[in-house]
């Protein structure tokens, strides 16, 4: 293999590409990207509160990024990969031997918001500039569609800065479906705990204002004043590049248990990836930073390798920082779920879930030392 061109800039694509030196790999080594190498989880928090720059959500230092010898091609994005090579914005076509596919995803967005100002998705820096600058003009009645970790993690900074904010989540309990009902309704009590209403059960159905926003309309008739909206929905992978080439793509790049896709000289990797998980049987998307920096280690293995050698087996785990606490959660949230120390009152506690009596999941809030013994027994 004598070219690697790696499709994705971000985490996942930046860590291929060191994968790629570490293992080896001597050859050309081409990096194609929209943006340039940034943190994304401190846009949400540290990023808007002020509490870090620009300059400091740099994955690397320069250096680290001259010591990879690579070819960087960025502010442009991959428009199409054909049995010639990637095809670029500018025209530019660069043929490879291997591809890594480290496009992430994309933030979903409300079609009915039109044009309106003053309503803000949140996945690059772009976003968060913009959306650091709306706030900046005083206080605001902000409005947060959706409760998930993105949301409520928006909200919480919202809250800091002493602006008056509302989270709407259209499901009954938020985060159910990540870390179960018991645990997503405790989650859902740290906004009306630190100031911030939650309404559930009820979905937007369209915006109010010409020009601006001025609310929020919900299915049920209400109407809530809004200066300022975040709409937390969700992403969707960034595949639409991939049309015509000839792999599967259904939400994601479809890759075996080692990021591999049909094709042994194409691999994907990080929130674009849908790959065939072993632990919890079918396939899975895993949008959390722990999964795009630790993919890259198996998926280029494999890709050197020119088949699928060994496997991505790790445990789902993330974090989430919500008015001054640490929320953690590593593996699967099953139904018989126990509070085995601290007090949910107190905020300050670990519940472990179980399946048949086995251990299958952790969640943690503010208990990072009896979270991490308990997380190595899954």
């Amino acid at each position: 293999m004598r070219t690697v061109a790696v499709v994705g800039t971000s985490l996942a694509g930046l860590r291929s590409a060191q994968e790629l030196r570490a293992r080896g790999f001597d050859g050309r080594l081409v990096m194609i990207g929209a943006e340039p190498p940034y943190d994304r989880p401190p846009l949400s928090k540290d990023f808007l509160l002020g509490k870090v720059s620009i300059e400091d959500l740099a994955l690397a230092e320069q250096a680290g990024l001259d010591d990879l010898a690579a070819e960087w091609h960025l502010g442009v994005r991959a428009e199409r990969l054909t049995g010639d090579g990637v095809t670029l914005g500018d025209g530019t076509t660069i043929a490879a031997d291997g591809y890594v596919i480290a496009t992430g995803a994309v933030a979903r967005t409300l079609g009915a918001a039109g044009n309106l100002k003053g309503v803000h998705t949140l996945r690059t820096l772009d976003d968060a500039v913009a959306l650091k600058r709306d706030l900046a003009t005083g206080p605001a009645a902000v409005v947060v569609i959706g409760a998930g970790f993105i949301g409520a993690e928006v909200a919480s900074a919202c809250r800091l800065l002493g602006h008056d904010v509302t989270v709407i989540e259209a499901m009954p309990v938020p985060l159910a479906s990540v870390v179960g009902p018991e645990m997503g309704a405790v989650c859902g009590g740290l906004h009306a705990e630190n100031g911030a209403r939650l309404l559930t059960g009820v979905p937007v159905a369209g915006f109010a204002g010409t020009g601006r926003v001025t609310g929020v309309r919900l299915a049920d008739g209400r109407e809530i004043a809004a200066d300022l909206v975040v709409a937390g929905v969700g992403a969707r992978p960034a595949t639409e590049w991939l049309t015509g080439s000839g792999l599967a793509v259904d939400d994601g790049v479809l890759v075996d248990s080692g990021c591999v896709t049909a094709n042994p000289r194409v691999i994907a990797v990080g929130d674009v990836a849908r790959y065939r998980c072993r632990l919890r049987g079918g396939r899975l998307r895993a949008e959390h930073w722990t999964a795009a920096n630790e993919q890259p280690g198996v998926a280029v293995a494999n890709l050197l390798a020119g088949a699928t050698v060994t496997h991505f087996a790790r445990h789902g785990y993330f974090w989430s920082d919500q008015y001054g606490r640490r929320l953690q959660f590593a593996g699967v949230a099953t139904e018989d779920v126990r509070i085995v120390e601290g007090d949910v009152t107190a905020k300050r506690f670990v519940a472990a879930y179980y399946r048949d009596g086995a251990l299958t999941g952790v969640f943690a809030i503010d208990s990072p030392r009896p979270f991490t013994r308990l997380r190595r027994s899954l």
